[in-house]
């Protein structure tokens, strides 16, 4: 028997429930993978309280990133063999001991990289990567990110630092160390902001990302930045069209472009480069069981994760 996490109703962290149900078997182009460690991203509770994606029909189960070893290869299926070692991404219901995935959903995890690690990659990091490609960060680039010590925060910070530019990220006074570690320039928000950020980036902002969706990062980017599309947002994509700015998920009505998805792709290729350069880190948080896959949910509702939470099986 296999167990996972589903729901059978949209409500608070509560509803989420611990089953066993039959192990699965790969189909044709399928196949199963054992879940070593699952993601745990803010879209996943946002999709269980009814925030995002509408009514639900039916069991639902929870997560689309994880890590793990491929146990069953399906007919039709080539390259993959029993035992690799793989990044599952865009899977449906990896909070749980097995998963069926399809090739396109998996990558080989590079050694370097824990399970727990590859967990981390899927959402925040092809979000930072694409999110910095369509805001077009290069080299000499000062970019600004509200929010830079959450999960895709910490991601975008060490694409951009890697790629040349100067990173300038907002966080609390708690969070500035490690933000230094990582190379960027940290101020703390609240009262006095842009003041801050100008004299952290006397050069000016030539891109911000945002990763918060407060009224005061909104309006401090506005203040910093001329041209509204440069500036990106992953938290009030519903709000982009009126303030003019660019936005990827977030509530975005609009779909990611073909090229916004393959930038996505990229992602992961791209990371597990960085890490074997020694230039890009993974902040975990809390590992729980599959059993406190509520409380998992309940600090990332709160906002104040510290670092990226993981489900291990």
């Amino acid at each position: 028997m296999a167990t996972v996490i589903q729901y059978q109703e949209l409500g608070p962290a509560d509803v989420l429930e611990l089953v066993e149900v039959p192990t699965p078997q790969a189909g044709h182009g399928e196949l199963v993978v054992e879940v070593r460690a699952a993601g745990v991203n803010p879209i996943d509770w946002k999709l269980r309280s009814g925030v995002r994606g509408g009514e639900l029909h039916g069991t639902r189960r929870v997560g689309s990133d994880g890590a793990g070893v491929v146990v069953e290869v399906g007919d039709g299926v080539e390259g993959w063999s029993i035992g690799d070692e793989v990044v599952v991404v865009n899977a449906s219901g990896t909070y749980a001991t097995h998963v069926v995935v399809t090739p396109d959903q998996i990558i080989r995890k590079p050694a370097a990289i824990s399970f727990e690690e590859a967990a981390a990659i899927g959402i925040p990091v092809s979000t930072a990567y694409q999110a910095l490609r369509s805001l077009g960060v290069t080299e000499g680039t000062t970019l600004l990110i509200h929010g830079g010590s959450g999960s895709v925060g910490h991601a975008a910070v060490q694409f951009a630092v890697a790629w040349g530019a100067t990173v300038v990220a907002t966080a609390s006074e708690g969070n500035h160390a490690r933000l230094r570690e990582l190379g960027a320039i940290p101020v703390t928000y609240g009262p006095g902001l842009v003041e801050r950020v100008r004299e952290a980036a006397s050069q000016g902002v030539d891109r911000v990302l945002d990763a918060v969706g407060t009224d005061e990062a909104l309006q401090a980017s506005f203040e910093l930045v001329e041209d509204r599309q440069h500036i990106g947002t992953i938290v009030v994509g519903a709000k982009a069209a009126d303030l003019g700015i660019q936005a990827w998920s977030g509530g975005n009505p609009l779909p990611l472009t073909a090229q916004e998805q393959a930038w996505r792709a990229e992602a992961i290729p791209a990371v597990a480069s960085l890490v074997e350069q020694g230039r890009f880190s993974f902040e975990l948080g809390t590992v729980r069981p599959l059993a406190e896959a509520a409380d998992a949910h309940r600090e990332s509702e709160s906002g104040h994760p510290s670092g990226k939470l993981i489900l291990a099986p």
